[in-house]
């Protein structure tokens, strides 16, 4: 039924123990969310390959997985499938399918239900906890928030994710073993993670020092700034190919993602800080080739 794609699977492999992580805190309300999300992003890439006669990709089952992770855990199931469906439909599909999409499809369907449900996608954070089986509820700032409104958040904490956010953001320890995985097997591009990390970082520092707007530390463990960095920028069919712009990209999304966390209404802005850095990848490739003389 499936394409097989060797680089995808390995993407997969990766994700996986964050998954396992997340389902500890938060249970069958991962799981509950998961299969309606596979269902129906897997259905709306069929609809469209099955017209042209080609199977579907196991890209699509990687896009669900980023997707899935990406969801505050207390958003309904009807949301999260428009979603998967918008991102696979318009910013996947509606350009020729796989290896022909400008947009990451995850990321894009995060941010079409982030700005179209913006009270349930901004408000109401879980409180992770062990014991997947309770059916009490405990509600919580994101770091991010706590730290715009000049609180204190434990470094221990957001390092190994008990902190309110989305699902898969919070396991940083994981999320770094997952970056070595992808770059000993050459699945996913360091240059773009180092840069883009790295670029972010250094905003970060300058405004903690000169404008006091975050706490170094704690600002680079919040929200899902490496989580972004590792699995989301480095994409490989929405992000440039030539290694200079992998760079110079890198440093659009880092650089992108401070700004609009230090100085816009939104406390997080990775999901448009990545759209941003797809729109210029192409070009990016473009003006750092190498002339044939």
């Amino acid at each position: 039924m499936f394409q097989k794609q060797p680089m995808m699977r390995r993407m997969l492999y990766a994700l996986i123990p964050i998954y396992v992580y997340a389902f500890l805190f938060y249970g069958f309300r991962l799981i509950f969310l998961s299969v309606f999300v596979f269902i129906f992003g897997v259905l709306t890439e069929y609809f469209f390959e099955k017209r042209k006669g080609k199977k579907v990709t196991e890209a699509v089952l990687v896009s669900c997985m980023l997707y899935t992770l990406s969801l505050p855990p207390n958003i309904s199931w009807w949301m999260a499938v428009i979603g998967i469906v918008f991102g696979i439909a318009i910013a996947k599909e509606a350009y020729g399918g796989f290896g022909r999409n400008v947009f990451n499809p995850a990321i894009t369907g995060r941010l079409f239900i982030y700005i179209t449900f913006p009270s349930y996608m901004t408000s109401g954070w879980m409180l992770p906890r062990f014991g997947f089986f309770g059916s009490d509820v405990v509600t919580s700032a994101t770091p991010l928030e706590i730290l715009r409104s000049g609180g204190v958040v434990n470094l221990k904490d957001l390092f190994f994710g008990f902190r309110a956010g989305s699902f898969g953001e919070g396991a940083i320890f994981l999320i770094i073993l997952g970056a070595i995985y992808l770059v000993v097997t050459k699945t996913a591009s360091f240059r773009i993670m180092l840069s883009t990390f790295l670029s972010a970082s250094a905003l970060i520092l300058v405004f903690d020092l000169f404008l006091g707007k975050m706490d170094f530390w704690s600002a680079i463990l919040s929200g899902s700034l490496v989580f972004v960095s590792v699995f989301i920028a480095t994409d490989p069919v929405t992000a440039p190919k030539n290694k200079k712009a992998q760079l110079i990209y890198g440093v659009i999304i880092g650089v992108s993602i401070v700004v609009i966390r230090s100085f816009s209404l939104f406390s997080e802005g990775t999901s448009f800080a990545v759209l941003l850095g797809n729109t210029f990848a192409p070009l990016l490739d473009f003006l750092t080739k190498k002339v044939k003389k």
